[in-house]
């Protein structure tokens, strides 16, 4: 076998992982890809008799790469916020597939992708490397300048704020979650029966304003109006919401391809929601503490 033709399987069997740990640390397909992708040419210019352990060394090349992205990410955040206000900077639509891309995401969770965002880069790489994929605190140390033991620390806290703050109690959150869930089945099956039979009399609803058309009031009150609101949206929505913890509470979130774009809150008392909100302000959703829902 030639050493081209070494490389090629060789780097062939580790795409796939290094692609998901490219993902992970990205949360977009398109820069997953790219960095994979750097990461093949510079292990096919490198001496492989020196590189003791291949799978090791692409983790290494891929992470690095994904941690300088994400290093320059935060750097322009700004710039790009006000590119995209402009109507500008925007990914190309037709530079990944769309439906792989929302396979990927929702494979890997998108309440998941979405907390990954909030975390520094050393904090996302450290809980991407160790939790999700299993390499040691001494192999990831190195990355982020760092030693183990704080290394290990990046990736405690990174674990915390993903699973977010204790609930006050577990058998709360469950019936929360419970009429939560049965909620978001309503608004997807059109049951204005079903809504009505989970929302308060006297519920109250609030609407960020940019997120309705003109003339639509952001508040609404009473089951039976809140219910046809519900209906409505779920029927004009075009990406799926997912079940998250926003602030403590059992929430939903609207997140195409792990990018929050809505944010929907409950208020949930004897078994009944009494108010709901869905907050689609980037500043307002840049301020909620998120988590993973078990």
């Amino acid at each position: 076998m030639s050493e081209s033709t070494w490389r090629a399987e060789r780097f062939e069997a580790e795409r796939a992982r290094l692609r998901g740990v490219a993902y992970r640390m990205l949360g977009s397909l398109s820069e997953a890809e790219d960095a994979v992708q750097e990461a093949w040419l510079r292990f096919d210019r490198a001496e492989t008799d020196t590189i003791d352990n291949v799978s090791a060394w692409l983790t290494t090349v891929v992470s690095r790469l994904c941690l300088d992205q994400l290093r320059r990410r935060r750097s322009r955040r700004e710039d790009a916020a006000d590119l995209r206000a402009a109507g500008e900077g925007d990914a190309d639509p037709d530079a990944v597939d769309p439906d792989r891309e929302a396979q990927l995401a929702d494979s890997v969770g998108l309440a998941l992708l979405v907390v990954l965002e909030t975390l520094s880069p050393a904090e996302r790489l450290a809980f991407v490397l160790h939790d999700l994929f299993g390499v040691p605190f001494d192999e990831i140390a190195p990355l982020v300048d760092r030693s183990p033991m704080a290394t290990r620390k990046l990736a405690s806290r990174a674990r915390n704020r993903i699973k977010g703050p204790p609930a006050p109690s577990e058998v709360d959150r469950a019936r929360q979650r419970k009429v939560v869930e049965a909620f978001l089945a309503a608004s997807r099956q059109g049951d204005f029966e079903g809504l009505v039979a989970v929302l308060d009399p006297d519920v109250h609803l609030r609407v960020d304003p940019q997120i309705l058309p003109i003339g639509v009031s952001a508040e609404a009150r009473g089951a039976h109006t809140v219910a046809a609101r519900a209906k409505a949206f779920s029927r004009g929505a075009t990406s799926p919401v997912a079940l998250s913890l926003i602030d403590g509470s059992v929430g939903l979130i609207l997140a195409p391809n792990g990018r929050l774009q809505l944010a929907q809150t409950f208020t949930v008392v004897d078994g009944k929601i009494t108010e709901i909100e869905l907050i689609a302000d980037p500043q307002r959703l840049e301020a909620l503490q998120l988590a993973v829902l078990d």
